[in-house]
């Protein structure tokens, strides 16, 4: 790497970086005088009222990184139009939950402006040997792709820093592969801004929290993560889709435990529980920092595997995932991410107490 493109890098980091947690105590202020305030509750792990829309700052770190670095185009253009409905609707649940079918047509209505206008579209896959061109269903397909990023991100925001330093991690993941391909357009510049923008937030966020970054920032990021996915893979700066997808795996397999186990018991997928990951993870007395540690590790181990996939050798990367997910799935099946062990030992004591009395 040249110093010139050393120094760049460290420019496309910094300068969001030091604006957002800046820009940050403005916004809590901001937070407060509109009521945008996450009151604990039953569901909640703090206890004191906390700020969130903390995600307005992570966006202003996004547009200062835009104005300063990247180009005015078709495609740039269209990332502004969705990123800022994104954000309005964000802002808006913010400071007023909204009701989830109203939140799905705002990132809905975002999705399609990339899609359409910007012309931001997954139309092919490669992965383990296999290649698929989607054609016709390339549409629909990104449209899910991009929702189901958002979403993901959105299920996975629920301790200090947890949101913020996943994100942080995928960004310099993704970052590090742009450079050793020699890719430094769009996608290079987005990651790099956006890893500056998530560090200037956790330096706020980080535990014990002094705002949060709310859904504007959960939803934020999802949908700037999907994008950058996809245009890293349009400029071939990743040899499979999979890649992005493995590094957040973590907020991914969160998602698919949720809508299994909700779905096991009976209930709607929407349904907000306290079953997550972290969950099972803080139920191990390891606190909030260290919950947050091991879920950064875990995102970190599974970045680096991507790296070793994509640069150096493609069969060591396989054994790294293989091993990785492995210790993932026995996680799953020995906690109550997916099946509640607790609850159903407690319906089997019932059970077992009504024979007895009969």
């Amino acid at each position: 790497m040249s110093e010139e493109l050393f120094m760049y890098i460290l420019k496309l980091i910094f300068i969001p970086c030091l604006f957002v947690a800046g820009s940050i105590p403005f916004i809590k202020k901001v937070a407060e005088h509109v009521g945008a305030m996450d009151i604990p509750n039953a569901r909640k792990i703090h206890h004191n009222p906390i700020p969130r829309m903390g995600g307005l700052g992570i966006y202003f770190g996004f547009l200062l990184g835009y104005m300063l670095f990247a180009e005015a185009n078709e495609i740039m253009n269209s990332i502004l139009i969705g990123t800022f409905i994104i954000m309005l609707v964000g802002i808006m649940d913010d400071i007023k939950p909204l009701k989830a079918s109203y939140k799905f047509v705002g990132q809905l209505l975002a999705t399609l402006v990339v899609v359409s206008y910007g012309g931001i579209l997954l139309k092919e896959i490669s992965a383990f040997g296999i290649y698929i061109n989607f054609d016709i269903f390339a549409y629909p397909i990104t449209i899910f792709f991009i929702l189901g990023c958002i979403n993901c991100m959105n299920l996975i925001d629920g301790l200090d820093g947890l949101a913020g330093g996943i994100s942080a991690i995928f960004f310099l993941t993704i970052g590090i592969i742009a450079v050793a391909k020699g890719q430094t357009g769009l996608s290079f510049i987005l990651a790099f801004t956006m890893l500056g923008s998530c560090l200037g937030f956790l330096m706020h966020n980080f535990h014990p929290a002094s705002i949060f970054m709310g859904d504007s920032g959960s939803m934020f990021l999802g949908f700037i993560i999907a994008v950058i996915t996809l245009l890293g893979y349009k400029n071939v700066m990743m040899s499979s889709l999979i890649i992005p997808l493995l590094i957040l795996i973590i907020p991914i397999a969160d998602t698919l435990f949720a809508i299994i186990r909700r779905k096991l018991k009976g209930e709607s997928i929407s349904k907000p529980d306290k079953m997550h990951i972290h969950h099972q993870l803080l139920n191990r007395n390891l606190g909030q920092m260290g919950t947050v540690l091991i879920i950064y590790l875990a995102t970190a181990l599974f970045g680096t595997a991507s790296i070793i996939y994509v640069l150096v050798d493609n069969e060591l990367g396989y054994i790294i995932y293989a091993i990785l997910l492995l210790i993932l799935m026995f996680f799953a099946f020995k906690t109550d991410v997916i099946i509640d062990h607790h609850n159903d030992k407690n319906l089997k004591k019932k059970g077992e107490t009504i024979k007895k009395k009969r």
